[in-house]
């Protein structure tokens, strides 16, 4: 994944869980970050989703394990739509 994708998630993820974007790591999850729950999450395929002009499948969701995947997921979409 590229760096300035990685740091869009990174920004997008400290704005919807309140954490320092330097607090954000490629592996951290829902584990590591306490307000990473449901709700939240539904908020990160949002903001995703609209920063990005991609469409999120349930499966895709489901992956969305930490920041890399969603990272990584973003960039598969965007290349897929090329």
């Amino acid at each position: 994944m590229t760096a300035s994708t990685l740091q869009q998630v990174r920004s997008i993820a400290s704005d919807i869980f309140g954490v320092p974007t330097d607090k954000i790591i490629p592996e951290s999850s829902p584990e590591t970050i306490e307000n990473w729950d449901s709700m939240q999450h539904l908020n990160l395929v949002l903001a995703i989703e609209e920063k990005f002009g991609v469409q999120l499948e349930p499966e895709d969701i489901e992956g969305m394990k930490n920041i890399g995947a969603v990272a990584a997921l973003v960039e598969r979409l965007q290349s897929a739509a090329r």
